[in-house]
């Protein structure tokens, strides 16, 4: 099979994101989009309140003057530094205050960022930084015990077309951020309708896609989120799950309070005792979390000697919370629900303030925009009955077209006429409200982390002792779904904590290593020998759950 990856050529080309003339006339009509850019957004609010308060971290208290001010002053630099409107620059920047500067200045130097988690290592960087042709990276010097330094330094050695590292904090052999600067000069202002930065995503097959995001559609999701979600200038959100993710930055995220007026505060991680403790000081009105991190803070929120009345609204998303749990959120945690299914492709649902309870415990709400496009088929490409689960496509003001230098992805992924195969299975209500029933395709949704079972069982097979691998998805009552690998080994049979080590050492995310290890003599074949990895998958899955039972 042809990879865009062996061709050079195909990796330099700039990020693109287009519309049919058709539907962006009617977009822009409805004034969806609006013709501003990441920079316009930034200059207005610091314009129209410059000494309000936009973001807090352990360290810094930025207004947004301040963060205009600091953003620009990085804008220049990466310009005086030698990069050029266009070039990609990768992100990994942890929940700290200096996300903003780092990312508004590249939006107002016309630089692309591109977002990695936290958690990514060499492997996913690499792969990235390859994709994107991207020319520089943006990192911070350590957070939570780990330093990024060396990390940055084996991607650039891996990378030759990056050239430069700047670093937050302590640089070391890198460049500062703190530091950056440039003459004066008139900074460009990008084509609202051009890609404003690319997101990752969830990676069905193999490693993780890019998801090229324009300043028009991505504005207009987290605009309309924040109208949503009630956000104003009295909004105080708190970041706590890793703001490189499409749910903390949009839904309506930190860009959306930002966007608002309101103030953003940065937790370090997204414990309990860290969060309950800024929720008191800072007096939190909203936060957003995965549903095993909303259980956790449910179980420690009766023991807790902080305040947290202040929290109005607890968004819940990025996987199913069961109606079970979701009940319990108001009178434990004494606040509202509101559950957000969305993806970074595009599609985002809310369930409303105002809905009536059992649909805020029981669905996974409806669509942000009027002009959302949702189909839910049969496998055959039929409608399905209303309340009958079926696969969810999708088009719309803020759903992409196509991924980033991906050819094959997106004929599997789009449909000749626009709509976005999901891979999600759900039920539509009669209200327009879905039910998230599951995922259709060989895909682990760990804590809300998207993991392709592809690439996991890629690295198991580069153990010299595993002959083949199986990797599937298992329920977990913590954390949705875990990682089952079935390993057929060869020769000596390695230790499980051993092989867990292995795939560990092969630079990926720690999400991404496997929760469980069972061992097989082989895999079931057909008569001819041969088995679909999808279907090889399934009845694995099905096997082991029912000798679990």
């Amino acid at each position: 099979m042809a990879d865009s990856r062996d061709n050079p050529v195909a990796q330099a080309l700039p990020p693109r994101q287009v519309w049919p003339a058709e539907f962006a006339a009617r977009y822009r009509d409805k004034g969806y989009w609006r013709g501003e850019t990441f920079g316009d957004l930034l200059r207005a609010r610091a314009a129209a309140h410059p000494d309000r308060v936009a973001v807090i971290d352990a360290q810094n208290r930025l207004t947004y003057g301040d963060l205009l001010a600091r953003a620009e002053r990085a804008a220049r630099g990466f310009l005086d530094a030698g990069l050029v409107p266009g070039d990609r620059v990768i992100v990994q920047i942890p929940n700290i205050a200096g996300f903003f500067p780092a990312v508004f200045g590249l939006f107002l130097a016309g630089l692309v960022p591109v977002y990695a988690l936290p958690a990514h290592r060499q492997t996913e960087l690499v792969h990235f930084a390859t994709r994107s042709g991207a020319k520089a990276l943006v990192i911070a010097d350590r957070h939570e015990g780990f330093d990024y330094r060396p990390l940055a330094a084996a991607v650039r050695a891996g990378v030759p077309a990056i050239t430069q590292v700047f670093v937050l904090g302590d640089p070391g052999e890198h460049l500062s951020f703190d530091t950056l600067d440039g003459p004066a000069r008139d900074l460009p202002r990008p084509d609202p309708s051009s890609v404003a930065f690319c997101q990752i995503s969830g990676g069905s097959t193999g490693l993780s896609k890019l998801i090229p995001r324009t300043h028009d559609d991505y504005i207009y999701s987290f605009r309309e989120s924040a109208r949503i979600c009630g956000c104003g200038p009295d909004t105080v959100y708190l970041t706590a799950l890793p703001v490189a993710h499409n749910f903390p930055m949009s839904s309506p995220g930190a860009f959306g309070v930002l966007w608002a007026g309101g103030r953003v505060v940065m937790a370090p991680n997204p414990a309990a005792e860290t969060c309950f403790a800024l929720i008191a000081k800072e007096r939190v009105t909203m936060c957003g979390l995965v549903p095993p991190l909303a259980l956790l803070w449910m179980q420690a929120a009766p023991g807790t000697k902080h305040d947290i009345s202040s929290l109005e609204v607890l968004q819940v998303g990025g996987a199913k919370f069961i109606p079970e749990a979701a009940a319990r959120v108001r009178p434990v945690l004494g606040c509202t629900l509101q559950q957000v299914f969305g993806m970074a492709e595009g599609l985002v649902n809310y369930t409303r303030l105002d809905d009536p309870e059992e649909v805020i415990t029981g669905t996974q709400g409806r669509p942000i925009s009027p002009d959302d496009e949702v189909l839910v088929l049969d496998d055959d490409g039929h409608p399905v009955p209303e309340g009958a689960p079926g696969n969810l496509l999708t088009r719309g003001p803020y759903t992409i077209r196509a991924y980033h230098n991906e050819p094959g992805a997106n004929a599997r992924s789009f449909t000749p006429d626009g709509f976005y195969r999901t891979g999600d299975i759900v039920k539509r209500l009669p209200s327009g409200h879905l039910v998230v029933q599951g995922r259709a395709g060989d895909h682990i949704n760990r804590a809300g982390e998207k993991i392709s079972a592809e690439e996991i069982e890629d690295h198991l097979l580069a153990h010299p002792n595993v002959f083949d691998a199986a990797v599937v998805s298992i329920p977990d009552p913590f954390l949705g779904e875990r990682i089952c690998a079935f390993v057929i080994p060869q020769g000596e049979r390695p230790k499980i904590p051993a092989l867990k080590a292995f795939v560990r050492g092969r630079g990926i995310a720690e999400f991404k290593v496997p929760d469980q290890i069972v061992f097989a003599e082989a895999f079931e074949t057909t008569a001819v020998g041969k088995i679909s990895r999808k279907a090889l998958r399934a009845s694995l899955r099905e096997k082991f759950l029912k000798e679990a039972t």
